[in-house]
């Protein structure tokens, strides 16, 4: 098994797999669920806290196996596929609709996010995602690469507290009550990071998984943390 600081150019079987698989999970968990409040046993919380702590996972994985530099690729790349969503999103809204097509409203509804809310997932994917990345990437060598369980959870509640603080707020202050604001940005917080903690068994097959697959486990010593870069 390859465990190296500065790690040749090569090509992986997986690694583009799961970049898609990332992307799609990120688009979805965003357009799909992200505005919806629901209220289940008692807790409130958002609708697409039940799949968007996956993208962590993934992101996890990308670190933990492929290293900071490759998982910073998948975060820029998620972030430009968020970011098209939203454009596109925006300007399919605004063509005017034919004369007795009759979903106009219903589009507006489903997909007319308010430049506040794409601002703010925007803003909180970004600093959340990279966050996390560093953490983990960190913590495996502060660790000598033992005790994953110890950076895939350390990581999520870094990552993931970074980005409720900035999403909620962001997005919802002075839309709905403070108090919702508030309750739910901390239930779903903590719902991701139980999540997280759930699937923490899986993320371990993965991850070894995948070192055995790629002959790849990498450290990331010398690596430039910049998140504006995209050099390998």
């Amino acid at each position: 098994m390859q465990v190296a600081s500065v790690s040749a150019v090569k090509q992986f079987r997986y690694y583009d797999l799961i970049m898609a698989a990332f992307v799609t999970i990120l688009l979805c968990s965003n357009l799909i669920g992200a505005s919806k409040v629901c209220t289940l046993g008692g807790i409130t919380f958002g609708a697409g806290v039940l799949f968007f702590p996956i993208s962590y996972i993934f992101g996890d994985v990308l670190t933990e196996v492929y290293g900071y530099q490759r998982s910073r690729k998948v975060v820029w790349a998620g972030f430009g596929a968020m970011a098209f969503a939203s454009f596109m999103a925006w300007l399919v809204l605004a063509l005017p609709p034919a004369s007795g097509w009759p979903y106009q409203a219903a589009y507006e509804t489903v997909f007319g996010g308010t430049y506040r809310i794409v601002i703010a997932s925007l803003l909180a994917y970004f600093a959340g995602e990279f966050a996390n990345s560093y953490v983990l990437a960190k913590m495996k060598i502060l660790t000598q690469g033992r005790h994953l369980w110890t950076r895939v959870i350390g990581s999520t509640i870094v990552g993931e507290g970074v980005d409720s603080i900035i999403f909620y707020p962001v997005a919802f202050l002075g839309i709905w009550p403070t108090s919702l604001v508030v309750k739910v940005m901390i239930s779903n917080y903590c719902i991701k990071v139980g999540w997280e903690t759930l699937i923490t068994p899986m993320t371990y097959r993965v991850v070894a998984f995948l070192k055995r697959a790629e002959n790849e486990d990498y450290y990331d010593y010398d690596t430039d943390f910049t998140p504006f870069s995209l050099r390998i």
